[in-house]
C-alpha cells in the first residue's frame, strides 16, 4: 500500500499540472468564439498594386547550399519591375553556399536584376544581425523576407503590397504552405501542427483585434515600421516575434492573409524538427520575459493584454506535460487503492482540454482543405508527437526562464520530395546525447503505465499513456535512427 502522505503529494502535483494544461487548452473555445463572431467581417476594398515603390527582398543566409540557388531563382520571378526590386542575399555561410549564391548572384546580375551579396565577417546577432546589418544598405520602402526553405509564388508582391493601404500598416504576413507535406508522417503531423497556427490562431487574433506575430518569413514590413519599433534586436531567439510586439505596442497595424499561401519545406528528419522546435519555444519565453511587464503596465486595453499574454507563454504547458507523464504510473497505483475518488473526478475534467485542442485543429484543416474528414486521423499522431516533445522544449523552456544562453541554431534545409533523399551533413550524428537517453527512459516508463493499465482495467487511463508511449518511443527511435545512420 503506497503511504498517504506521498499520494496526496503526487494528487496534488497531478491536479495542479492539469489545471494548467486545462486553462491554456480550453484557450482554444476562446479561438472558435472569436472565429465565429468575426466570420462575417468585412474586406478592405484594396486598390492595384503600385509598382512605383521599391521593394527589397532580404534572404537570410546560414550554410544552405542545398535550397540556395532555388531561392534566389524564385525570388527572381516575382512579377515586379526589376529596376524596382532590390534582392539582398545575407549570406553569413562557412561552407560551399558561399560560392554557389556568389555564382548565382552573377548570373541575376548580368541579367539585370538589382541583387547583392552581402556578407559579414562573423555571424554577430545571427538572423537578426544579418535583417539589420542589411536593412542598413537598403533603399525599400518595403521588405520582404524570405528564408531559405520558402519559394515565394510569383504574385506575392502583387498580393501583400495593396495591404499597405494605410500609412498605420506596418505588417503583412501570408499563410505558410507546405511544400513536401506528404514525404513522410512525420512532415504530414507537422503539417497538421502549423495549419491549426495559421489557419485558426492568426487569422482569428487578426480578425479581433489582437497582436499577431510576423512568422519570420514570408511577410513583408514597412521599413518605417521596422526602425521605429526599435529595429531587430537579438537578446531573443524569436527576433521577429520580438519585433512584431514591439511594432503594435507602437501602434503599428499588422494584417494576416489566411488565403495567401508562401510553400515552405517542412524539416525532415527529427534533430531538425527538434532544434526548431527548441528555438520557438525558448525564443518565445524569452520574448514573454522582455516584454510581458512592458505590456502590463502600458495603455493597452485588457483583452489585449490577457491575449498577448496567453499567446506569449503558452510553451509553459510543455514542463507539466512532462508531470502529467511522470505521475500517470504511481496514479494508477493510488486510485487502484480506492482512495481519493474526488481527485480523480476533478481529473476527468481534462476530456474539456482534449476536447478544445480537437475542436481547433480540425476546425483549421476545414477552413483550407477540401478533404478535411480524411486528415481527422492525424490528430492522434499529433497530440502524440506534442507529448513525446515534451523533453526537449521543456528544456527549452527552463533556460529561458533561467536565462541561459544559446547561438541561433539554423533548421536544416534541403530539397526533400517524394523520390530525392540527400543527406543533411550540419546535423551532427556523432554521438547519443543525454536527452536521447532520457527520451528513450520515458518510452520505457510509459510502457510499462500502459501495461500497468491494462492489468488494473483502467480503460479510461490506457488512451493517454498509449499517446505518451506513442510520442516518446517515435521521437527517440527517429532521433536514434538519424545517429546510427550517420555513424
Amino acid at each position: 500500500m503506497i503511504n498517504f502522505p506521498f499520494s496526496e503529494l503526487v494528487l496534488i502535483l497531478y491536479t495542479f499540472s492539469l489545471s494548467v494544461l486545462l486553462i491554456f487548452s480550453s484557450h482554444g473555445f476562446v479561438m472558435l468564439f472569436y472565429q465565429h463572431k468575426h466570420r462575417n467581417k468585412l474586406k478592405q476594398q484594396l486598390n492595384v498594386i503600385d509598382t512605383s515603390k521599391v521593394v527589397t527582398i532580404q534572404l537570410p543566409l546560414f550554410n544552405e547550399m542545398y535550397v540556395a540557388e532555388r531561392l534566389i531563382d524564385a525570388v527572381c520571378k516575382l512579377d515586379y519591375p526589376k529596376d524596382k526590386l532590390e534582392i539582398q542575399v545575407l549570406d553569413d555561410s562557412n561552407d560551399e553556399t558561399v560560392n554557389i549564391v556568389a555564382n548565382i548572384v552573377k548570373q541575376k546580375k548580368e541579367e539585370g536584376f538589382l541583387i547583392s551579396h552581402i556578407q559579414r565577417i562573423n555571424r554577430s546577432g545571427f538572423k537578426a544581425g544579418a535583417l539589420k546589418n542589411g536593412l542598413a544598405e537598403t533603399n525599400g520602402e518595403f521588405i520582404a523576407i524570405f528564408d531559405a526553405d520558402f519559394i515565394p509564388p510569383p504574385d506575392f508582391l502583387s498580393n501583400t503590397l495593396p495591404h499597405f493601404y494605410t500609412k498605420n500598416i506596418g505588417m503583412v504576413q501570408t499563410r505558410w504552405g507546405h511544400l513536401n507535406e506528404n514525404y513522410s508522417l512525420l512532415t504530414r503531423v507537422q503539417a497538421f501542427a502549423l495549419d491549426g497556427h495559421f489557419a485558426i490562431e492568426q487569422n482569428v487574433r487578426n480578425d479581433a483585434g489582437f497582436f499577431i506575430n510576423f512568422n519570420g518569413t514570408g511577410g513583408v514590413w514597412r521599413k518605417e515600421c521596422i526602425e521605429d519599433a526599435g529595429n531587430w534586436e537579438n537578446d531573443t531567439l524569436t527576433e521577429d516575434l520580438d519585433l512584431s510586439y514591439r511594432a503594435q505596442m507602437k501602434g503599428w497595424q499588422f494584417i494576416y492573409l489566411k488565403d495567401v499561401t508562401t510553400p515552405a519545406e517542412l524539416p525532415a528528419e527529427m534533430s531538425a524538427l527538434k532544434s526548431q522546435q527548441f528555438r520557438w519555444t525558448k525564443g518565445a519565453i524569452e520574448t514573454a520575459k522582455k516584454l510581458l511587464p512592458k505590456i502590463w503596465i502600458s495603455d493597452l486595453s485588457l483583452r489585449i493584454k490577457l491575449q498577448s499574454t496567453f499567446h506569449l507563454t503558452n510553451n509553459f504547458v510543455f514542463p507539466f506535460v512532462l508531470v502529467v507523464a511522470l505521475l500517470n504510473l504511481p496514479l494508477l497505483f493510488i486510485k487502484h487503492s480506492g482512495n481519493f475518488d474526488t481527485y480523480f473526478q476533478y481529473s476527468s475534467l481534462f476530456i474539456i482540454a482534449f476536447i478544445s485542442t480537437f475542436l481547433l485543429y480540425i476546425t483549421a484543416q476545414k477552413n483550407i482543405y477540401l478533404d478535411w474528414k480524411r486528415r481527422i486521423l492525424i490528430f492522434p499522431i499529433f497530440l502524440s508527437g506534442t507529448m513525446g516533445l515534451a523533453l526537449n522544449n521543456t528544456k527549452a523552456v527552463l533556460e529561458g526562464v533561467f536565462n541561459k544562453k544559446s547561438e541561433f541554431v539554423r533548421t536544416p534545409k534541403f530539397v526533400t520530395n517524394s523520390t530525392i533523399k540527400v543527406v543533411n551533413k550540419y546535423i551532427s550524428g556523432s554521438k547519443i546525447s543525454f536527452l536521447l537517453f532520457v527520451e528513450i527512459s520515458f518510452a520505457i516508463y510509459s510502457l510499462i503505465g500502459v501495461i500497468t493499465s491494462i492489468y488494473f482495467l483502467e480503460l479510461a487511463a490506457l488512451p493517454f499513456n498509449l499517446m505518451f508511449f506513442f510520442g516518446f518511443f517515435s521521437v527517440s527511435v527517429l532521433s536514434l535512427k538519424q545517429v546510427l545512420i550517420k555513424k
